[in-house]
């Protein structure tokens, strides 16, 4: 979050100093690439973790849900830090909490530990977009958030392709317990980077200036759910962004495994493809991003699509139909940044940061109750003997049906209505 008198922004007003910029985003989409890693592992370790385990499609669904849960409550605490500490002492701070809930995940001796390790690396992982974000807002100009924000969420893509072969062949020839080790090494090498080349000379400046008491940072944070057009963001991101990370962080693999009889390693293929196509998206939705004027309808109609694709996936009983349905989700996600944008243009400066804060924690609750609502959804079709992905995703595409209801119904922010006018 920006503090409350935030220096100008860095890009503009010395250009020269653009690669440094670009060298320091870069360092922060490695954390979010990992996050991105750690919010997928799911969808590969699912089948091994019920096996060894014994776990129900409700418990597999608290375990995914964990992660999200702990990441989307920290969101307001991570958000009072960066303007506090700032984005790189942050990151810094949170990240070793990640790594440490890897290791514990690694060596869980049951089902309880690996919530406990999860939840940690939900910590851990708080502050990876939003730090990345909130550092786009200050470093570069205004009207090119929604591109540079579809680049870093593009490359933070990247993580999802461990978790797709790399991650289903690792478990494959030793155990799901190895994904959690590589994975907490990998972390450790992003917190070095981040370390060496992530600095915020002008925050630094200014840190002498007076700054929020965490009390009146937390009432702030309060004020924007006062705002009427608050809400119809909010429920919006609650579904769309949890819509795509439930199909492609838990349920893909169960899908291509129990219902058409894949290998893990063949359905690793398909999560490695789903995330290539997925990292294309943001670039393409942050270029042709159509404005404010036009940019909410765009927003509900991108989400009435989604709804169709999941309620496809649910009806349509073949392989390639479901995997084409699915690379169409993971290519139409990309419009969550146009999400981004949306809240970057319907607050004021001084709200922005925290508006990025409530809005990546609405997205990520949404996720983790999606996936708990989702594993209760399938728990319940397997005990009236139904196959339980057809409810599923016919679950999902209600809710984004009333997500988009609720976008266009609930009041929207001044601007736009007046551009709607």
């Amino acid at each position: 979050m920006p503090s409350e008198n935030p220096s100008p922004p860095a890009a503009p007003a010395a250009p020269s100093h653009a690669p440094t910029a670009w060298a320091m985003l870069l360092a922060l989409t490695a954390g979010f690439a990992l996050s991105n890693a750690y919010r997928t592992v799911a969808a590969i370790l699912a089948a091994p973790l019920s096996h060894e385990l014994g776990l129900s499609p409700q418990a597999l669904g608290i375990f995914a849900a964990s992660f999200h849960f702990m990441f989307g409550a920290m969101q307001l605490f991570m958000g009072i830090a960066i303007d506090l500490w700032g984005v790189r002492r942050t990151v810094l701070l949170a990240s070793p909490l990640a790594i440490a809930g890897a290791v514990t995940s690694a060596l869980a001796p049951g089902y309880g530990v690996l919530l406990i390790g999860q939840a940690l690396i939900g910590v851990g992982c708080a502050p990876a977009f939003l730090a990345c974000t909130v550092f786009i807002s200050r470093h570069f100009p205004a009207s090119r958030f929604a591109a540079v924000s579809g680049m870093a969420m593009a490359i933070g893509t990247l993580g999802m392709l461990f978790t797709g072969t790399p991650l289903a062949w690792l478990v494959q020839a030793s155990s799901w317990r190895a994904g959690f080790g590589v994975l907490a090494c990998m972390s450790v090498l992003a917190w070095i980077w981040i370390w060496r080349v992530v600095h915020e000379p002008a925050w630094e400046d200014s840190a002498g200036a007076r700054k929020e008491t965490v009390g009146e940072a937390i009432a702030r944070f309060g004020s924007l759910f006062m705002l009427p057009h608050t809400w119809g963001i909010v429920a919006l991101g609650f579904i769309s962004y949890a819509a795509f990370i439930s199909l492609r962080g838990l349920w893909l693999g169960p899908l291509l495994i129990s219902r058409y009889d894949f290998s893990l390693v063949q359905s690793g293929n398909v999560a490695l493809l789903l995330s290539l196509v997925a990292l294309c998206g943001p670039m393409v939705f942050g270029r042709i991003d159509p404005g404010p004027r036009h940019r909410r309808r765009w927003l509900v109609a991108c989400t009435l699509v989604f709804a169709a694709l999941f309620v496809f996936i649910g009806l349509a009983h073949n392989a390639m139909a479901n995997m084409a349905a699915a690379l169409a989700i993971g290519f139409l996600s990309g419009y969550l940044i146009l999400q981004y944008a949306d809240v970057r243009s319907a607050y004021p400066a001084a709200l922005t940061g925290r508006a990025m804060a409530a809005f990546t924690m609405a997205m990520f609750l949404g996720v983790a109750a999606m996936q708990w609502f989702t594993g209760a959804v399938a728990s319940l079709a397997q005990s009236h003997a139904v196959e339980p992905f057809g409810p599923v995703m016919y679950s999902i595409a209600a809710l984004l049906a009333l997500a988009a209801v609720a976008f266009v119904w609930l009041p929207a922010p001044p601007k736009a209505a007046a551009l709607q006018s």
